[in-house]
């Protein structure tokens, strides 16, 4: 009997024994699961976007938590603290960043415009033979030919075609080529004071562009680019007075009317270390309506020398951003680009090395706050009269 009971001691203290470790197996694994928390970003609405909010949710785990628990303990806490990273925030400058870019998109057509205005003739005199020229340009980078050709008397053709790389406020157009197009008709059978109209387009078919953006988070900046392709088109009519003052002095001023039509394809920012509101880009267009009044004169400062100054004050209205982009943690953000204004200028010398053989320098640029800001592109050629 005595052994029997000796069984039931030894049996009941192997159940306890058993019973101990399993409930400590139990503790440490209750104890190693991952711990997760969420965060939500800010938001804030200005004026020039709209928005909606979302929330991103950012998770930390603590594997090592169970490895701290000292061999010497019989008990395993049951409550762990820890020190999660912050969570960042920044969204609302990240959805201020895009009206960043429809501002550089802005400046894109403007400044195509103004290089494209080159191959019409734009540091030239009104009426004059006819002629064929080809240009190399820096500032913005361009190359290419241009020329008139008189139909008839009163009906001119003017063309030309270019190869550009351009680039202001954070883009950059790293290949576009550019052509242009218009008629003129000088009413020359008036005399010496006449009117004159032009009538034209210009044409970028093809574009790659670089847009940049940059915002501040609780965590540091962050600045990231985004690839895509773009295309330009414009068209324009243009009314204007031509003087000749003397056989060596040409006067006009012109009124002129532009559309500009802008083609953005849709992109993703591209892949960075860190960028936690990251955006994405529809594809989209800009338009503007541009109204220009403006004069040149071109005078003839020796006989071999001759000299063309122009400019003209440039309001841009009725223009519609195409930027669509989705942030995270932020939404849909559409910004606007209200009406602008700006100076244009422009000037050419041009020294005759022979008869019909002119090499010119000229420079064109933008004078006016942003988006459009101070700009000039300068270059030399050499026209052929014949």
């Amino acid at each position: 009997m005595a052994g029997l009971s000796r069984s039931w001691i030894l049996f009941a203290t192997m159940l306890v024994a058993a019973g101990l470790l399993f409930m400590r197996g139990e503790s440490g694994v209750a104890y190693a699961q991952s711990i997760s928390t969420s965060c939500s970003t800010s938001t804030s609405t200005s004026a020039s976007t709209s928005t909606s909010t979302s929330t991103s949710t950012y998770s930390y785990y603590n594997y090592a938590a169970a490895e701290e628990i000292s061999p010497n303990n019989s008990e395993v806490p049951t409550n762990s603290t820890y020190s999660a990273p912050p969570c960042p925030t920044g969204a609302d400058s990240s959805a201020g960043s895009i009206g960043d870019v429809a501002n550089q998109r802005f400046n894109q057509m403007i400044t195509n415009r103004v290089l494209g205005t080159v191959l019409l003739g734009i540091n030239e005199q009104i009426n004059c033979g006819d002629c064929f020229s080809a240009f190399g340009s820096v500032g913005s980078f361009s190359a290419g030919v241009h020329g008139r050709k008189n139909i008839t008397d009163n009906l001119a053709l003017l063309a030309g075609l270019a190869y550009t790389h351009y680039g202001e406020n954070g883009y950059n157009v790293t290949a576009a080529p550019i052509g242009a197009l218009a008629l003129r008709y000088d009413f020359t059978d008036w005399g010496k004071s006449r009117p004159f109209f032009d009538i034209g387009t210009i044409l970028t078919p093809y574009e790659k562009v670089r847009y940049r953006r940059s915002y501040q988070t609780s965590l540091g900046a962050v600045t990231v680019d985004g690839n895509t392709t773009a295309e330009n088109y414009a068209v324009y009519g243009r009314a204007g007075w031509i003087s000749r003052l003397s056989p060596r002095d040409e006067v006009a001023a012109s009124v002129e009317v532009w559309q500009l039509w802008q083609r953005v394809k849709g992109y993703t920012d591209q892949s960075i270390a860190f960028n936690p509101f990251d955006s994405t880009f529809n594809s989209g267009t800009d338009k503007t309506t541009l109204a220009k009044i403006g004069g040149q004169w071109t005078h003839m400062i020796t006989n071999s020398i001759e000299g063309n100054i122009n400019g003209g004050y440039v309001h841009a209205f009725n223009t519609q951003s195409g930027v669509v982009a989705a942030v995270t943690g932020q939404g849909m953000v559409t910004p606007t680009v209200g009406n602008q204004g700006w100076f244009e200028y422009g000037g050419r010398l041009g020294f005759r090395i022979k008869k019909g053989w002119v090499a010119d320098v000229f420079v064109n640029g933008t004078l006016g706050p942003q988006p459009v800001g101070n700009t000039a592109h300068g270059g030399v050629g050499l026209r052929i009269n014949y």
